[in-house]
């Protein structure tokens, strides 16, 4: 099947079959779509978070999700988050706290902390550990990952606006998306 979607604010057409997993398929895009390799996969059975995406906005495992879920999504992985010269508030907390040691459950933590922060800017430590709960990190104990992304959602709230905008523009890019990669009903129906 050719599935379009938008991965990182880049649109992705790619010819793959429907029943493939959406992490083996994120990991093996190559040029000219973004590099993925952010999207790891640790147990392949949903009981790491790894693989944790944002699927139009809402934290989601691609190693239980098939290719096809995606047509018309807009999928954001954690390098989607930010940039290096502008990284999200979740990036900047975790390299300042030092919540990354080995580095491989540092993008699904990522993921699952924005997802958390998309809807409580104020989450108290307990909010946070069942955030992260599916989420497994065999280095730091989750002490500085908590500190973390307490500390992301503090910077966050001083900056109310610049986090409206982000909401604004990932939502306009989300329906877009849709809109430009589904057919419509009516031409869906003629033949």
């Amino acid at each position: 099947m050719m599935l379009l979607f938008r991965l990182n604010g880049q649109s992705v057409e790619v010819e793959t079959a429907p029943d493939r997993r959406a992490v083996d398929l994120l990991r093996d895009l190559g040029a000219p779509h973004p590099d993925v390799k952010d999207v790891k996969e640790g147990c392949g059975t949903g009981e790491c978070g790894a693989c944790s995406v944002l699927v139009d906005g809402v934290h989601r495992l691609s190693c239980l999700m098939l290719a096809a879920q995606l047509a018309g999504r807009e999928v954001v992985t954690a390098s989607g988050l930010g940039s290096e010269a502008a990284p999200h508030a979740i990036q900047r907390a975790f390299a300042d706290h030092g919540a990354v040691q080995c580095g491989f459950c540092t993008p699904g933590m990522a993921v699952a902390a924005a997802a958390l922060l998309q809807d409580n800017m104020a989450p108290g430590r307990e909010d946070i550990r069942r955030a992260i709960s599916g989420n497994l990190c065999r280095c730091t104990g989750y002490v500085m990952i908590v500190d973390a992304i307490e500390a992301a959602a503090g910077k966050m709230r001083s900056d109310p606006s610049a986090l409206h905008e982000e909401r604004v523009a990932s939502r306009k890019a989300a329906k877009s998306s849709r809109k430009a990669t589904m057919p419509s009903r009516k031409k869906a129906g003629k033949s």
